[in-house]
């Protein structure tokens, strides 16, 4: 799957968010002083040619929706991520979040709860 960029995911974080809409509709999720019209007309043309971004047409209007959820773009960009940065190991993914970034004790009590309940799974499944 292609990286957006940061217009781009600006973008896709808008249509998640609304779910479809016509261009109007995700340029008035833009805070002011908002992008032009013509900018975020030529972004949501990129991800319809990248395939992130369908549409249904109506008369002369375009109403976008998006072609792949939120949780499936942040799962293969993690994945990335970890395979970019972390020589492809979550644990030392893991490992530099709980030291680099200052977690707070309740950050890290729900982090170690989770990685228990997934250990818990694991072990049932192989059964």
């Amino acid at each position: 799957m292609k990286e957006l960029t940061k217009a781009e995911e600006q973008v896709m974080q808008y249509l998640w968010e609304i779910e479809k809409g016509f261009l109007a509709d995700i340029v008035d999720q833009f805070p002011d002083p908002k992008p032009a019209y013509t900018t975020i007309s030529t972004v949501v043309r990129v991800l319809v040619n990248k395939g992130f971004i369908g549409f249904k047409t109506y008369g002369k209007s375009n109403q976008y929706f998006p072609k792949i959820s939120k949780k499936d773009y942040a799962k293969a960009f993690v994945k990335n991520t970890v395979k970019s940065f972390f020589n492809n190991s979550a644990s030392k993914l893991v490992s530099f979040f709980a030291t680099e970034n200052e977690l707070s004790i309740t950050e890290l009590e729900q982090l170690k709860k989770q990685v228990e309940e997934q250990i818990e799974l694991k072990k049932k499944s192989k059964k």
